[in-house]
């Protein structure tokens, strides 16, 4: 359209596609054709500049200078859990970049007002302790030992912030499946994949973040990496090549690896898990990166294991609310959000809410916990480690 952008910032192409297609047809409003509610930030707000289209125009405003920066302008800005329901309802041409422009509006305001609420603090406890918890990193040397894991590996196992200093049990049971499954794997000292910072605008650090994590890697010898991290394997899988950071290795979640390794048959279950489980999709592995039926296709092996969906799945699933910075920015907000997604668990009849995110096992956890939910909040990898999983025998079918 010919229109300059002279904003200094990584999402700087994507901005353009403000000033070409959207209509305001409200399509992001909703789940398409189904016409559910979708959007948290709409919804709770209900303003037009707190849904997609909303924020679209912000971004013609500022940039056409129709808008000033102000204070008051952050926070529909930031807002926003990113959880990428609008960009799947989306029929436009520029739908698969929505989040991406929204991102870059993010990046702008960093610099001219500023980041989101509590959100400065993420770079902070990353510039101090490699971490965005603010706790001493781990150089992971502790973990390898009791493991008796190797220098050099085929895999790394790239843990991710929350599970390494937050959601333990996820890393810890990870970690038992890999060697009980017989995976040549190690560890390395990684600092935060970054998503933290990209999804709120402050991207000053990244590229040195990335490319210190992949330095690490290529010093294993590993050529694939996996993650129990949606956000890590978004972030990997899309954000490193953005960032202009290339990868010589494959990235998997979990998810992939496992099913990789049934449709291989060379995994077995040692006892039965007789629970209702009912599956919740985490935003940056269903929306972001498409993957939907893998995690399902896992639980559905599980012996004993009745899987049960809730009313809102797959690509209309609505967000556990932590996404985006929210959990840090807007934490009672986040705890709304994530009651609505406990709400939905507790209609299917199901005692087991899981998922395959530490992100979202930590805000579904704390509204379970707030609001007396009643239900289990476990991580698919938790599951598998109560189970028990082996390597399967040669030539046993």
């Amino acid at each position: 359209m010919g229109i300059e952008i002279k904003e200094d910032i990584k999402g700087k192409e994507v901005l353009e596609l403000a000033f070409k297609h959207c209509l305001k047809c409200s399509t992001c409003k909703y789940s398409y054709k189904g016409f559910a509610p979708s959007c948290p930030s709409g919804e709770t707000f209900l303003f037009e500049s707190y849904w997609a289209s909303g924020r679209i125009r912000l971004i013609r405003g500022l940039i056409n200078g129709d808008l000033d920066w102000t204070e008051d302008i952050k926070h529909p800005i930031f807002a926003c859990t990113t959880c990428g329901a609008c960009a799947d309802s989306c029929q436009a041409p520029h739908a698969d970049f929505i989040i991406d422009m929204i991102e870059a509006l993010r990046e702008m305001a960093v610099k001219h007002v500023g980041p989101g609420p509590n959100q400065a603090a993420l770079v902070d406890r990353a510039l101090q302790t490699f971490n965005p918890y603010g706790e001493p990193n781990s150089t992971n040397e502790d973990l390898k030992r009791h493991y008796n894991l190797p220098e050099k590996a085929e895999w790394v196992y790239f843990i991710g912030c929350t599970s390494n200093y937050r959601q333990k049990t996820i890393r810890d049971a990870t970690l038992r499946f890999l060697k009980n499954a017989g995976i040549n794997f190690t560890l390395i000292d990684e600092h935060c994949c970054t998503s933290p910072m990209i999804r709120t605008g402050q991207v000053d650090i990244v590229k040195d973040f990335m490319v210190y994590n992949v330095e690490q890697i290529r010093k294993t010898g590993a050529s694939k990496v996996v993650t129990s991290c949606a956000g890590c394997y978004r972030t990997m899988k899309k954000d490193f090549e953005k960032f202009g950071v290339s990868l010589d290795f494959e990235v998997y979640h979990t998810v992939e690896l496992l099913k990789e390794l049934f449709d291989a048959n060379k995994l077995q279950f040692k006892t039965t898990y007789n629970k209702k489980v009912t599956y919740h999709d985490p935003c940056h592995l269903g929306r972001h990166m498409g993957l939907y039926q893998t995690p399902r296709e896992i639980y559905k092996k599980i012996p004993g294991l009745t899987l049960v969906e809730m009313e809102r799945n797959r690509n209309h699933a609505w967000c556990c609310g932590a996404g985006g910075g929210v959990k840090i920015g807007y934490p009672e907000w986040a705890i709304e959000i994530s009651e609505e997604r406990i709400k939905e668990a507790q209609a299917t009849g199901a005692t087991v809410l899981s998922s395959v995110c530490p992100f979202c096992r930590t805000n579904l956890s704390d509204a379970n916990e707030k609001h007396a939910g009643g239900l289990e909040i476990v991580d698919l990898l938790e599951i598998l480690d109560q189970v028990g999983i082996e390597r399967r025998s040669s030539g046993k079918k």
